[in-house]
């Protein structure tokens, strides 16, 4: 049973485990307002928004793509759909601006737009003491999840910027905190774990679960295969896993874990002040819905060839904090990726946490991703590369590439090949021919085997250009070199 808030009334649903908002809202509640178009979370037709209610009492909204996004995890939330903007012919801003500005032709993908805008509203809304301009980045980071094929963009912008102008009505109850939720039965289809330990416990009870977060890729195989789904394992409210916390190795490397529930939204403030071409990377993974829900751990678990922030951290030289039912162990990233879709999680582990280090003052970092879309598409390479300069020459190298073997992998030959090498024509020939060596990639719909090598190897000339012209700047220069192509 889901005891959540839609658009300030409580309801109370009884629904399959593998229901999305978007079956809840349609099939079980009537509410057509939210469209379906692509069922895989790319078009943003069936955007909504969810309120989860902070420490202060506050609720704080965010967009996500309804199609999916598990139904039971509405529980304890409140749950704002097109319906219930307006009140009575009042409209609200985001409606009132979208009319204004002709922002609507067909009106399909329209409810979709209207709610991002509405949690942009809310955004700036929350910013009143200590607002932030809508910049043409921020606008575009809140809207790029949403198409369109009638209008084109500029009306719908125009009414994103003039928002403001237009009166403040906004329902009351959207300041209403949601019902509290209740903790799930152990043998709920849809379990909701709070603990790390009640957690391993039902691991260890029902090996048979899926586990789910995000379900940015999970929820695929509802939509697209029609997998049905017997039992899922929550991990999104267990304590432990959604914790930010700075931490010093027994390496003596100081940084952070990251829970493996953190959605990569939480993680962007720490990654654009510290490292900033991984917090750029984040635009290119995902729109605002994607990234409001997609978790850091839950990218390195797939176990994906093109997971987009694993080469990255195997860069960074992350490490993971496991924990199963004979207790907790850490794990370099490096020997997590066994194969395709293998990983080296023991029965009934969960991956709790992954380390990433405190960026060095004198490493640089570059990464690259190469897709058909510039924004919100899967990788067909993804190159990431971390190195210092010493003297001239290049010191403690490590290449890793996504999208060029069965997992994300270190370029070791190539690696070796540019150790203690000065950024040179020949060293990097050198190195091209060594890739050849560490990859034998694999042709598929995103490219074929002979462009991946191509494309490799020519991220590799990109990298000596980049040390090239950043040699006499700052790291942080050099990174910002790096990224802004």
């Amino acid at each position: 049973m889901i005891d959540f808030l839609l658009n300030g009334q409580r309801r109370q649903c009884a629904v399959s485990p593998d229901t999305s908002v978007l079956e809840l809202l349609r099939d079980t509640l009537g509410q057509t307002g939210t469209k379906e178009g692509c069922a895989s979370g790319d078009c943003g037709a069936c955007t909504v928004a969810i309120g989860e209610t902070g420490p202060e009492g506050q609720v704080n909204y965010h967009s996500t793509n309804a199609c999916i996004t598990p139904a039971h995890q509405l529980q304890g939330r409140q749950l704002v759909t097109v319906e219930g903007l307006a009140q009575g012919d009042a409209l609200h801003p985001a409606q009132a601006a979208m009319v204004a500005c002709h922002g609507s032709q067909c009106g399909f993908c329209t409810p979709g737009i209207v709610m991002s805008l509405f949690t942009l509203h809310e955004a700036q809304r929350g910013e009143r003491q200590i607002p932030s301009p809508l910049t043409p980045q921020r606008l575009e980071a809140a809207l790029g999840g949403n198409l369109c094929r009638c209008t084109g963009y500029r009306p719908i912008r125009d009414a994103a910027l003039t928002m403001s102008e237009h009166p403040e009505r906004r329902p009351q109850w959207l300041d209403a905190a949601a019902p509290q939720p209740t903790a799930s039965s152990s043998d709920a289809p849809f379990a909701q774990p709070e603990t790390l330990a009640e957690l391993v416990e039902l691991r260890r009870r029902h090996p048979e679960a899926r586990l789910v977060a995000g379900a940015t890729d999970l929820w695929l195989e509802v939509t697209q295969r029609l997998t049905r789904f017997e039992r899922l394992i929550d991990v999104t409210r267990v304590a432990e896993l959604n914790a930010i916390e700075a931490t010093t190795l027994g390496d003596g490397r100081h940084g952070w874990w990251i829970g493996a529930s953190v959605t990569y939204s939480r993680l962007e403030p720490l990654l654009e002040e510290r490292f900033e071409p991984f917090a750029h990377l984040l635009h290119r993974l995902g729109s605002a819905q994607i990234r409001n829900r997609g978790t850091l751990g839950g990218n390195i678990a797939n176990a994906s060839p093109i997971g987009d922030t694993p080469p990255v951290l195997l860069t960074l030289g992350s490490r993971l904090w496991l924990a199963g039912p004979d207790g907790e162990r850490e794990l370099p990233l490096d020997d997590f990726f066994l194969g395709y879709k293998q990983t080296a999680l023991r029965e009934g582990e969960v991956i709790r946490a992954i380390f990433l280090p405190h960026p060095d003052p004198q490493r640089h970092l570059a990464v690259w991703k190469l897709s058909k879309r510039r924004e919100d598409d899967i990788s067909a390479v993804l190159g990431a590369f971390s190195w210092r300069l010493e003297d001239g020459v290049m010191r403690d190298v490590r290449l890793a590439f996504g999208g060029m073997a069965a997992t994300p992998k270190r370029a070791r030959a190539t690696e070796a090949a540019l150790e203690c090498q000065a950024p040179t024509r020949a060293a990097f020939e050198t190195a091209r021919l060594a890739l050849g060596d560490d990859f034998q990639p694999m042709s598929d719909v995103r490219g074929s085997a002979q462009y991946r090598q191509l494309s490799a190897t020519n991220l590799l000339e990109r990298l000596r250009l980049t040390i090239m012209q950043g040699e006499t700047d700052s790291p942080r220069e050099v990174m910002l070199h790096a990224y802004a192509h």
